[in-house]
């Protein structure tokens, strides 16, 4: 039986548990049902989900071998918990042989006492129930005990409405994705990059655009589909969507992609690009972590024998892009916009490119300088000894059918570095 003070120790450190506080419900549920039995010293510990008619055992606790495991179910109306949850049956049990109407229910569960509460969610709905109990018999329980239960069995419907509201959220995600990928709202823009040095288009990134609820940038669409698993999908669609573009470019010029680790990682990238690999950069993007670069090598490496090149995006914006430079000896660095902006009258900005600058031509990279915008900064980074670069200076992203319009003035927009 809980005393006073080893239960306020017991729910003081389960709300302060950061399994608990902001871990899923796999992670949360368990931690409490364990701190009850051994608490209660009690032999199982269950959540369980009505569900379709049964009884599903979700999460379980026990050192016992013929416990329960989770994904098993029985019929839900000869259940305990159902009788506990409808008010027909007491939610404490000292001695179940004494209550003749639990002969039935506990044939295959032999329970000799037990505590049970349902779980109820915050619109009133009953998830299943919090249940532990033991084999024998035990006099000791009281209705402290079992209000003590419903306190661990609140904070398990907490954590497990979290988890079914993301759930929901995650399955409206993958559902505007889907949308998006079987229809028309997803389609591709191309920005020149410019060579400075023989004055043209030297190739083009290939940027995307949605055309869809809720109105937001690409960077928050590859966001939510990453989040719910279908990053490498969208990315692939993404890309699948601008490849023809390339038969139409002249073979001197090469189509950009960001691509992330995961996609490369997922190996769904090497079939896509058999035959044109040679006119293709994939971009590997600064803001996913990469906790295993030997994994990436390993997956970069047939694509770099076909010919793709490998492009470190987005270089000086943050850590990451320092070490996937290091680690991955990418053929191009892209110089990020923070700090080709205002670099003209900006020591720290030209500072640092510098230093990016003469680190690729020790490891013989190449530099392209992104978000170039003004003659000034473009003055400086020519100065630095920048020889690519692309920005609203030269052009801004444009749809594939203005891109053909686009080369033919490239002598117009020599102009600008002349």
């Amino acid at each position: 039986m809980l005393t006073a003070t080893p239960t306020a120790c017991t729910i003081a450190s389960l709300l302060v548990n950061p399994d608990v506080q902001q871990g899923s419900a796999r992670e949360a549920v368990p931690t409490l049902l364990g701190a009850i039995r051994r608490h209660l010293g009690m032999d199982v510990a269950f959540v369980s989900e009505f569900a379709n008619g049964r009884r599903i055992f979700r999460y379980v606790d026990s050192p016992l071998e013929d416990a329960p495991h989770p994904g098993d179910s029985d019929p839900l109306e000869t259940t305990h918990c159902k009788l506990v949850a409808d008010g027909r049956l007491p939610g404490l049990i000292r001695n179940a042989r004494q209550v003749p109407a639990t002969d039935a229910l506990f044939t295959r569960l032999p329970v000799g006492a037990q505590l049970s509460v349902p779980v109820i969610l915050s619109d009133g709905t009953t998830y299943g129930a919090f249940c532990c109990f033991s084999r024998m018999p035990d006099a000791s329980l009281s209705e402290r005990d079992l209000a003590m239960v419903r306190v661990f069995a609140d904070l398990a419907g907490q954590v497990i409405e979290k988890d079914l509201d993301t759930t929901q959220r995650h399955d409206e995600v993958r559902k505007r994705i889907a949308d998006v990928l079987a229809s028309g709202k997803l389609s591709s823009v191309f920005q020149p990059m410019y060579s400075l040095k023989e004055r043209t288009v030297a190739g083009f990134e290939c940027l995307s655009r949605f055309a869809a609820e809720p109105r937001q940038g690409p960077g928050f669409w590859f966001a939510e589909a990453a989040a719910v698993g279908m990053g490498a999908e969208l990315e692939l669609g993404a890309l699948r969507r601008a490849l023809p573009a390339l038969a139409q470019l002249p073979k001197r010029l090469a189509l950009s992609f960001n691509v992330s680790p995961q996609l490369l990682l997922d190996g769904g990238l090497q079939p896509e690009l058999e035959g044109i690999a040679q006119r293709v950069v994939v971009e590997i993007t600064e803001h996913e972590t990469v906790k295993e670069y030997e994994r990436l090598v390993t997956a970069l490496a047939p694509l770099r024998k076909l010919g793709v090149r490998v492009a470190i995006d987005d270089a000086g914006a943050g850590y990451a892009s320092f070490r996937h430079i290091v680690k991955l000896e990418p053929d191009i660095i892209k110089l990020d916009l923070s700090l080709t902006r205002d670099i003209d009258h900006d020591p720290a900005r030209r500072a640092l490119a510098s230093a990016l600058i003469r680190y690729a031509r020790e490891t013989k990279s190449e530099i392209i300088a992104e978000g170039v915008e003004t003659q000034a900064e473009l003055d400086t980074l020519l100065g630095l000894g920048i020889t690519k670069a692309q920005g609203y200076f030269f052009g801004k992203p444009r749809p594939a059918r203005e891109v053909l319009e686009l080369i033919a003035k490239q002598p117009v927009m020599a102009k600008a570095v002349a």
